[in-house]
Order: C-alpha cells, then sequence, then structure tokens
C-alpha cells in the first residue's frame, strides 16, 4: 500500500489523523493474522500538500514493483497532478481524501472513492442556507487551486438550482493566511453568508478578524476542513456549519463506532475524531474486499470485487456500482454556534 500524504506543515493534522485511524485497523488485522496470512505494508511519503511534491513521490512508487495499490492520497490539488498517471497506471487508486468531481465523473476505471463529494456537500450547505435561514447574499472565499475551483463550481451550481448567484467570489493562496483583502471584499459587499473553500488555519482568522470588524456572517464549509482543529481555534462569538463525511464517533451508538473506539483505545489512543474514524474506515473497506480475493489477491481481482462491493453490517453501509466509484454519499451537518 502506497501513501503519499500531508503530514508536515500547516494541515500536517489531517494527514497524521488519517493515517494513524487507518493504521489502527492494519495492525488489528495484521495481529490477526493479515489477508490469507498476508501482513498489510504501507510505504508512507509525506506531500506538505504541495501537488509537486505528491507528483515526485507517487512517480517514485511507480518504479517500484511491489505496489499493490494508492491509499488515502490528501487533497484535491496533490491528486489532480497525479491522476494522469494513476489511471493508466492499472493500480486500485482508493479512499482518496477529497470529494472532488473528477475522481468521480467520468469514472476512471481504478479509481474508487468512499467519501461523498464535494457537490453533494455544498448542496446541503446551500439548501441549508437558502431554504432554511432565507440567505440568499452568498460570498465565495476560495483557495486558488484546483481544490478551489472544483468545489467553486459545486456552489454555484447548487446555487443556480435555486435561481441565486455568488454576491462576489474572492480568492487566497493555498498553505497560506492571507485572507485579510477578501475579509475587506466581502464584508463591503455586506454579504450574509461566507462559502469557504481552503483549510482550517485561514479559516479560523478569517473568522476571528471578522468579529473584530464586528462583522458577523453564517461561514460554511467542507468536510476537508478538520471540524476539531477549526473549531478549537475560533476565539469569538460565531455561526459556522462544517459539512462532514462521517459521523462523529463519540455521538455515534453504531456498532461500527464503538469498535473503532475500542481498537483505537487498545492501542493506546484515548482521543478520537471524524479523521481518524475516517481512515479507519478506509483500511476496513480494503480489508473487507482484498479478503474476497484471498485465494488470488491480485489487483485485477481487486478492482472487479470493488466494483461491485456491498456492505452492510454494524450501522456501517457502503454500496459500490459499475456506474458509481463512490461508496457512501452521507453528509452530515456540523454546527459551531457560540453567542
Amino acid at each position: 500500500m502506497a501513501v503519499s500524504n500531508v503530514t508536515t506543515g500547516p494541515v500536517s493534522q489531517l494527514g497524521t489523523r488519517l493515517n494513524q485511524g487507518a493504521n489502527v485497523y492494519f495492525n488489528k488485522i495484521n495481529k490477526l493474522g493479515g489477508i490469507a496470512g498476508t501482513s498489510i505494508n504501507v510505504i508512507h511519503l509525506d506531500d506538505g500538500y504541495e501537488p509537486y511534491k505528491t507528483y515526485q513521490n507517487t512517480l517514485g512508487f511507480l518504479k517500484r514493483n511491489d505496489i499493490f495499490a494508492f491509499f488515502n492520497f490528501i487533497g484535491t490539488p496533490t491528486t489532480y497532478a497525479v491522476i494522469n498517471e494513476i489511471s493508466v497506471s492499472n493500480i486500485p487508486f482508493i479512499t482518496p481524501h477529497t470529494g472532488a468531481e473528477f475522481l468521480r465523473r467520468p469514472i476512471i476505471s481504478n479509481v474508487f472513492n468512499l467519501r461523498a463529494s464535494y457537490y453533494e456537500e455544498v448542496e446541503q450547505q446551500i439548501n441549508y442556507l437558502i431554504n432554511a435561514r432565507k440567505i440568499t447574499k452568498i460570498g465565495l472565499l476560495v483557495q486558488a487551486d484546483e481544490f478551489g475551483r472544483s468545489v467553486e463550481k459545486g456552489y454555484i451550481q447548487a446555487m443556480k438550482k435555486r435561481g441565486v448567484k455568488p454576491v462576489v467570489t474572492t480568492r487566497y493562496r493555498r498553505n497560506s493566511q492571507d485572507i485579510s483583502l477578501a475579509l475587506s471584499i466581502l464584508q463591503k459587499e455586506n454579504v450574509e453568508a461566507i462559502a469557504f473553500v481552503g483549510t482550517y488555519e485561514p479559516l479560523a482568522e478569517l473568522i476571528n478578524l471578522a468579529f473584530t470588524y464586528d462583522y458577523k456572517p453564517i461561514f460554511t464549509t467542507v468536510s476537508f476542513i478538520s471540524s476539531k482543529d477549526l473549531f478549537s481555534r475560533i476565539k469569538q462569538s460565531s455561526e459556522v456549519l462544517v459539512t462532514e463525511v462521517v459521523v462523529d464517533p463519540k455521538a455515534c451508538t453504531k456498532e461500527i463506532c464503538q469498535q473503532f473506539i475500542y481498537d483505537m483505545k487498545q492501542q493506546g489512543i484515548i482521543e478520537v475524531d471524524r479523521v481518524q474514524f475516517e481512515g479507519y474506515l478506509n483500511a476496513l473497506l480494503f480489508v473487507e474486499v482484498a479478503r474476497q480475493c484471498s485465494n488470488q489477491l491480485t489487483q485485477a481481482c481487486f478492482m472487479k470485487k470493488i466494483s461491485k462491493f456491498q456492505y452492510d453490517e454494524k450501522g456501517l453501509l457502503i454500496s459500490f456500482r459499475n456506474n458509481s466509484h463512490q461508496g457512501s454519499s452521507e453528509v452530515f451537518l456540523n454546527f459551531y454556534l457560540k453567542p
């Protein structure tokens, strides 16, 4: 299993915790004998959430002859940088941590997503803002890269369905907190809601800075934001909506949630969150599909089995079809409300 994702830099917590959850599940399986007696070996390289590093890491993996699958890559700009090489490699590319549409439509034969798409997430956000809150003055602040462009298209599409256009669209640089100019533009336009596309540090800076200007719009963002890290950095009175693609394991009574918490504790990890849980579920998906090929575990068998994979156990539902390489469409609304 080859992993290129971020474990250093401004969003290092995301990769660290995603890997942590996956490794807990893989360690558990290896202790039980692995898959048909074969242990799961994960090779990880850090890319710092920089596309050129992801590209270099991936080329290095492709030169090897022992990579069974690419797993848990993180980010839209990073996966976009390598998708051409991945798509012609015939190596399974599974559970990327991004809801980007180019990984879903048109279907790429060796790419398999577990999480809901960003289009599905922003549909829920815009539905809440317009239908539940009667807000139509919506501004966009997006990361200036493929991630920003991808999610921006989703916002515009969801708003167009409801006869609304963004009041203004502003941008900021990836891996920076350069958002003060964008904020001044959004405030000047007096938008009532800011749909943000990026990472948790600049969003936290945006929210806190807006308060100092006595400006209190509703902030919304997609699940690439680590809500745990974001919420802990908000210092002021704010209203924030983060759409999530996995349930909060600490507030969940399903058997799969309890199993996750138990397995994490068994390996010495007490504090758990959604990112770790997603990594754990990603690893579970790989193992359950691979077991269906345990007599002859080949890449061809794996891709054949996952393309029709159905799982409905312990409160977890995963469903792949020939015309959909996405296993789940669940979206949860996670609110931060501080008067």
